[in-house]
């Protein structure tokens, strides 16, 4: 019988073109297919260095968000009411003169009037340049409603932090313990590292409030309290401190741990470091008994001896970390009702962190020499490793919660060893080496220096004269000094208010802030429409750019559409947010692999082009020409410094091509483009580990330009800075809080890591309002794009409330059932579904599922806009009066991160609506309604 001949592998393009995915933060390289120049096919790049071929359902979705119905198609003019969503197309030469027409009296009179905040754009580092520019200190992008905490604690205490700070030693690594991780961060290289742990047999401890993604495959999960972590942590620490299961060693040499501290609580200096003459810190050495520097060739730290001086006595850090964390209120037996964790499971989980730490520590053959000049033998591996993300980070003790969960790690020695945690390039960088923040406003001439960064004291905050907010969203005051991503979620509300002062133009791109990134949802949309008594629009003008006819397309009166990701050039930076890996350093861009069939242009050429025409010295020549013809052009030419660029592969040295520093390559591009979209260099043998202390490291970092010199540093376990504002709210210094924030600062800006509950307990009733709601991103959806994408709505194309066993059979919900959940600000009705493998006392749903009807395309009775919801309406930026006569902002007091899982509700069993509550009039969009079947021929 004659077998029939089948092609088992049909060609699906004529060519292949590699790039960057955008379908999330991960950033992993992708092949995409074409036929007939179309996008026919997208599959991971098996030589990428952060996925190595593996895409997600997200990646491989990329096809449909190219081609969403929903994309913008050209410059756009409102016309009707703010909030509309009616608008006329215009030409780009007419859209780019109203924005220069409104941009150019503001800068020469009052660039503060001029707020220009981004969303997740990837491209911080240039949009911030365009900002210090034009001379506004009004500039920060989403990090301050993500995960600010997770990266500002992560900096102050260890010099980095998780996700793209650092990694697992997924080599190595034997104990893996997750901590308020959702599916979307870092997925395909976090499952990679799952898959290569668990295949040895190494164990997984997953601890979060819901059992998903992650934690579903974990060998223990910990159904916590959602914001609790920071208090079962601290136990932890306590039990290891009980049983001696401390690395004192670590300790001694690579941490601040033995720096004697002023203990005189009537000394100006209480809490401050003991320093020499050049202002360095002091410990004792153990060998000689003498005061030394901490970083003096040959001295051995002792972590237990105490200093006389001046009649005052100084302890080291160390003393002060076992009198606070043995205390008795840190024991399991006092924390575990209030975590929802038994003492027993607790001890135990202390005591596998202990056993595999130090029970199965391992060494490595590989000689290195630190920053002191002793040369080691070999490297001592723990084989532990932690990984955290916002579901810790996005709480009122959030920054506080991150410091004790790297005090823990730090403690048992796990970080920047073999097995633990390991920092990625351009991290580690103490503290010092990050910028102060910048507010010098200049009419015509650019900011004083950089919008963000890490203040040292009081010296370093944002304020005018008079002791107000230098910026509207009022960062780096002392209402949260550390703010290091600004405070985005609050910047709508503050203009609406006038407060700290009014602005002219609101400026903001891939920011989806009248839906699902802000809280008080419809209040927003409320102050983005609300007029004065003239009738003119309280925030006067909103420019807006975006890619598709999101809900924020229809609050704008100036919209500059921008290509999807598959179209334009896009940096990855060394300079900003790169893919580095622990092993080596790595950038990427995206280029155009197709050209756009509309009249859309990549924003951040759109910058470029609208720099030139306000004259902005970064963006013109010294006759006035435009200096960067496009994004392209600024990405090759651009140098930060001499040598410096974004692009750190293919440079162009004295001797021809180099990696690191050089001078601008006119083909850099192309070089990119033909290794696949990225640059990998790996980092020497005897420099992986140790790089905050390892002077292998250090000079092959000033080699790359990853630093200018050497610097190494000790870790902060007791962060000195923050003594500084307590001393300041303790009536020392020259710069003083307000009297009503004292007590505040004095609480929650401790030098050593602490815990408090969370901020929204005390502002409404727990006993009225006794249950948790959480809100969670999916693994095939990132943000709110997924939800328009074709293929992704088939997964995820609504969302319910999801009911733990106790609540589900307390309120006696079925299959089918609708609850409404109200909180201390609003209520929402809504379908539940019962889960079981969720805390018992906590609700949680995906996020940014829920739709507005008009838009993104959809049609007006999608799943999205009538069964999925948002738990955003739910929640304030403000907290609830609580009779002092302040309104308290629903952010951590730290660095100002919105306190998103703080939230409080109550549920009740009702009978189901039409569709799910609140709902809106629906929006005209300016692209329409896309078709009933999305289907295109691609090839012949």
């Amino acid at each position: 019988m004659t077998q029939p001949t089948l092609d088992l592998s049909p060609k699906v393009s004529d060519e292949v073109r590699r790039t960057t995915c955008y379908m999330c933060a991960c950033r992993c390289g992708i092949n995409v297919h074409m036929k007939g120049g179309k996008v026919a096919y997208i599959e991971g790049n098996r030589d990428h260095p952060v996925n190595r071929g593996v895409l997600c359902a997200k990646g491989s979705a990329g096809i449909m968000q190219h081609n969403a119905p929903s994309r913008l198609r050209a410059p756009l003019r409102r016309t009707g009411p703010r909030g509309s969503g009616q608008f006329e197309e215009i030409s780009w030469d007419e859209a780019l003169k109203i924005a220069t027409d409104w941009l150019a009296p503001l800068r020469e009179e009052a660039p503060e009037k001029l707020a220009f905040f981004t969303g997740r754009d990837q491209s911080q580092s240039f949009t911030s340049y365009w900002a210090q520019n034009f001379g506004t200190p009004n500039y920060a992008a989403h990090g301050g409603f993500c995960s600010v905490n997770m990266a500002a604690a992560g900096i102050y205490t260890m010099g980095g932090a998780f996700w793209e700070f650092g990694q697992p030693d997924w080599d190595h690594t034997r104990l893996f313990m997750l901590f308020g991780v959702a599916e979307d961060h870092d997925s395909n290289p976090i499952k990679m590292g799952l898959a290569k742990i668990k295949a040895r047999g190494a164990r997984v401890i997953g601890v979060n409030p819901i059992r998903t993604g992650y934690n579903a495959v974990a060998d223990d999960w910990v159904g916590i309290t959602p914001g609790t972590d920071g208090l079962f942590i601290l136990s932890l620490v306590h039990e290891l401190l009980r049983a001696g299961k401390i690395d004192l060693d670590y300790l001694a040499r690579y941490t601040n741990a033995p720096i004697l501290v002023n203990r005189d609580s009537k000394s100006p200096d209480y809490g401050l470091f003991l320093r020499d003459d050049d202002g360095k810190p002091l410990v004792i050495d153990r060998e000689t008994k003498k005061l030394t520097p901490f970083d003096a060739p040959g001295v051995r730290p002792d972590l237990s001896a105490t200093h006389r001086h001046g009649g005052i006595t100084h302890k080291p850090v160390m003393h002060l970390i076992a009198t606070r964390y043995m205390d008795r209120k840190y024991a399991p037996e006092v924390v575990a009702e209030r975590c929802g964790i038994p003492a027993s499971r607790i001890r135990a989980i202390a005591t596998e962190l202990a056993r595999v730490a130090f029970d199965e520590a391992f060494e490595l053959d590989h000689e290195w020499t630190d920053f002191r000049g002793e040369t080691h033998k070999t490297m001592t591996g723990r084989p532990v490793s932690f990984h955290a993300m916002r579901g810790i980070s996005a709480h009122s003790n959030g920054f506080q919660t991150c410091r004790a969960l790297h005090l823990l790690q730090i403690l048992l020695g796990t970080v920047e060893v073999p097995g633990g945690f390991r920092f990625k390039p351009p991290y580690p960088k103490p503290v010092r080496a990050h910028p102060a923040p910048h507010c010098g406003v200049t009419p015509g001439k650019p900011l004083d220096g950089p919008h963000l960064g890490y203040v040292q004291g009081p010296e370093d905050l944002c304020l005018r004269e008079d002791g107000s907010p230098a910026r509207i969203d009022k960062a780096f005051t002392w209402e949260n000094p550390l703010s290091a991503h600004g405070l985005m979620h609050m910047v709508i509300s503050n203009a609406h208010a006038g407060d700290p002062y009014r602005i002219d133009t609101l400026f903001m791109y891939m920011a989806n802030m009248s839906w699902n990134s802000s809280m008080n949802t419809g209040g927003v949309q409320q102050m983005l429409t609300d007029t004065d008594e003239n009738g003119d629009y309280v925030i006067p003008r909103i420019i807006y750019s975006d890619a598709y006819s999101s809900e924020m397309v229809a609050y704008a009166d100036l919209i500059l559409p921008d290509t999807t990701y598959l179209e334009r050039y896009d940096c990855i930076s060394l300079l900003d947010r790169p893919i580095c890996e622990a092993g080596a350093a790595a950038d990427a861009i995206r280029w155009p692999v197709v050209k756009p069939d509309r009249d859309v242009r990549g924003f951040q050429s759109v910058l470029c082009d609208l720099g030139a025409r306000l004259g902005l010295p970064g963006f013109v020549n010294a006759d006035g020409t435009q200096k960067y013809a496009d994004y392209a052009d600024y990405i090759v030419n651009h140098e930060r410094k001499p040598g410096i660029g974004p692009l750190a592969g293919w440079r162009m040295g004295e001797k021809g091509l180099t990696h690191g520093r050089g001078g601008p390559n006119a083909a850099q591009l192309d070089s990119y483009i033909s290794n696949g979209g990225f640059f990998v260099k790996h980092i020497p043998e005897g420099a992986q580990y140790y790089k905050p202390w390892n002077m292998a490291y250090q000079d092959w970092a000033v080699g790359m330009g990853i630093f200018d010199a050497p610097q190494p540093y000790v870790f902060d376990l007791y962060a000195e800075t923050l003594r500084r504002f307590q001393l300041a709210a303790e009536g020392h210094g020259d710069r003083q809080p307000p009297d009503h924030l004292r007590g505040r600062i004095k609480e929650t800006l401790d030098p050593l890591p602490t815990w408090y509950p969370a901020a929204e307990d005390a502002h409404v009733d727990t006993a009225e309002y006794p249950v948790h709601a959480l809100t969670q991103r999916p693994m095939a959806m990132y943000h709110s794009w997924g939800s328009q994408n074709a293929w992704l709505r088939q997964i995820h194309g609504h969302n319910p409330l999801y009911v733990p066993t106790k609540l589900w059979q307390a309120h006696g919900f079925e299959e089918g059932d609708w609850a409404r959940v109200t909180s201390a600000h609003g209520t929402i009705t809504v379908p539940v579904a019962h889960m079981a493998a969720l805390n018992e006392n906590t609700v949680w749903t995906w996020n940014a599922i829920g739709k507005r009807k008009g838009a993104w395309a959809l049609e007006k009775d999608a799943p999205e806009a009538t069964k999925g919801f948002l738990l955003n309406h739910l929640i304030h930026e403000l907290l609830p009066p609580r009779g002092d006569g302040l309104r308290w902002a629903n952010s951590d007091p730290v660095t100002g991160q919105a306190a998103w899982f703080d939230l409080r509700v109550k549920l009740e069993k009702v009978a189901p609506p039409a569709e799910s509550q609140p709902s809106f009039p629906p929006l005209d969009s300016p692209v329409g309604q896309g078709p009933d079947e999305l289907q295109w021929k691609v090839g012949k």
